[in-house]
Order: C-alpha cells, then sequence, then structure tokens
C-alpha cells in the first residue's frame, strides 16, 4: 500500500479536450497496481461521474464512477451538511441535478432554500431572471465553481463564474462557490477517502485553482504543463507548487516516490 494518496484533474492532466494525455493511462495502472488511493477531481459540474467515465474509456482510460468527484457532488455534500433535506432552484445540467437529487434536495422554483448555479451548454434568460428574483427574495446563492470559461473546440465558452457575476451584479449578492479553488472541494474528497492532508498530492495544470487549492487544504501539490499553466506564468503567482513537471507521465514509475531522488522542487 502506497503511503500517497492522489487527487488528480482531469482535463489538462489527464486528458486534453478529447484526447489521452500520454502516459496518463500508465500512471492510472500503476496506482491501480499499488493499491493506491486517488480520485479525478473535475471543476465541471454538467456530467455525472457515470458520465464522465463513459467520456474517459473514450479516451482509453478505465476510471470507475466511485473514482470521480466532481464541484456538483461537492457542492450536494455541503448542502447537505448545511441543510439536510432542503430545497433549490438550479441551473445546470444532469450532474448537478442527479447530485442534488440523491442527497435529498428538492428541485423547485417556489421559494427554495437556495439557488444552485452550475454550467450549462444552454443558459437560459428566463432562468436567469428567475434566479435573481428568488435571491432578491431570500433564497441563498451559491455556485458550483468560479471558473469564468470553459474549453471547446470552437473556443472558450462562458461557464459558471461568469453568469455567477451577472447574477451578483443583478442581485447585489455575492456567490459561495464550492469547487476549486475553495480547499472545501479537496476537503470533501479526502474524506470521501478516508484520507489525510498529510499524505495526499495534488496533480493539476492551473496555480489558480488546483494548486491554489491544495496549499489551502495542507497538501503536496504538483503542476503540469501540459494543460493552462506554464512555467512562466506560474512565476507570477505568490504561492508554488511543490513539483513542476512537463507532464504526468513524468511520475511514471515514481507514484510511491514522487518527491524523492530526482524531483525536481521548486
Amino acid at each position: 500500500m502506497s503511503r500517497w494518496t492522489y487527487l488528480t484533474d482531469m482535463d489538462g492532466v489527464l486528458v486534453h479536450e478529447e484526447h489521452l494525455v500520454p502516459g496518463a493511462d500508465e500512471f492510472l495502472a500503476e496506482l491501480r497496481a499499488n493499491d493506491t488511493p486517488f480520485l479525478v477531481l473535475t471543476n465541471n459540474s454538467i456530467y455525472t461521474p457515470r458520465d464522465l467515465r463513459a467520456r474517459l474509456l473514450r479516451t482509453g482510460l478505465d476510471v470507475p464512477e466511485e473514482r470521480i468527484w466532481t464541484s456538483a457532488l461537492a457542492t450536494a455534500k455541503f448542502l447537505h451538511s448545511q441543510r439536510p433535506g432542503g430545497s433549490a432552484f438550479v441551473i445546470g445540467e444532469a450532474g448537478l441535478t442527479t447530485a442534488l437529487h440523491e442527497a435529498g434536495y428538492v428541485l423547485t422554483d417556489r421559494d427554495p432554500d437556495y439557488v444552485v448555479l452550475g454550467e450549462t451548454r444552454t443558459y437560459s434568460f428566463t432562468a436567469i431572471t428567475r434566479a435573481i428574483r428568488l435571491i432578491e427574495a431570500g433564497a441563498k446563492f451559491i455556485a458550483t465553481n468560479p471558473d469564468a470559461t470553459g474549453p471547446s473546440l470552437e473556443g472558450s465558452l462562458p461557464a459558471t463564474g461568469s453568469i455567477a457575476a451577472l447574477i451578483e451584479r443583478a442581485t447585489g449578492r455575492q456567490p459561495y462557490f464550492v469547487g476549486k479553488p475553495n480547499p472545501l472541494m479537496m476537503r470533501s474528497a479526502l474524506r470521501s477517502l478516508g484520507a489525510h492532508s498529510e499524505g495526499t498530492v495534488m496533480i493539476g495544470d492551473r496555480m489558480d485553482t488546483d494548486v491554489h487549492s491544495g496549499i489551502e487544504a495542507g497538501l503536496q501539490t504538483i503542476l503540469v504543463l501540459t494543460g493552462i499553466s506554464t512555467k512562466e506564468s506560474a512565476e507570477r503567482y505568490p504561492y508554488r507548487p511543490t513539483l513542476v513537471l512537463d507532464s504526468i507521465a513524468d511520475l511514471v514509475g515514481r507514484t510511491q516516490d514522487p518527491f524523492g531522488d530526482g524531483a525536481v522542487l521548486t
């Protein structure tokens, strides 16, 4: 059994668009072979773990549903801890609505406890207007993650953070973001694994979400350069990852001792 537990971001670390990052399959195979606990994390709240498993399988990665942790699951877990059996008006897709249903929440547009904003490819002006009026009437404002844009084959798309800013401007009410960089996302993932921060590594491709939340949750952090952040952009932040690697492939053969001899620590 490895002394380390791994949390790893998905997009930019294991996959890029719809393609496998070379070496990601070997990395996950090594974790399984060594009985190393791990979770694949994503701020994307659109998909259920079953959907994401199917997506990953198409790229050549076999990740069980129970090894996938989304901002939708973290949001549902958080709301259940705050107000068990509550109600919510939801802007989002199946990943978020399913997670809230499974947490015992009633989804309604009539006097809900919360307005919960997630990601969708079809943001509706009517739904956004309804959310604004419900918040004005006293509903608490929750958002799954603060990401302003999301990727697509055609270029950037407005994401949860952008729509949250619109609603905040209209209502004067700030949302509570559950997903990265909120360390709550990391802590809820650790609890689901029964793991401790001292022996956990967070691998990500973004300084502003993955590394930020990992540091705040007390984890060791590894930045890989196959996604958003570069060596140059990483230098602009006032915090540093424990280790910078070109790719997840550089961890193959050393997952049991990622910071040992030969590791280039920052």
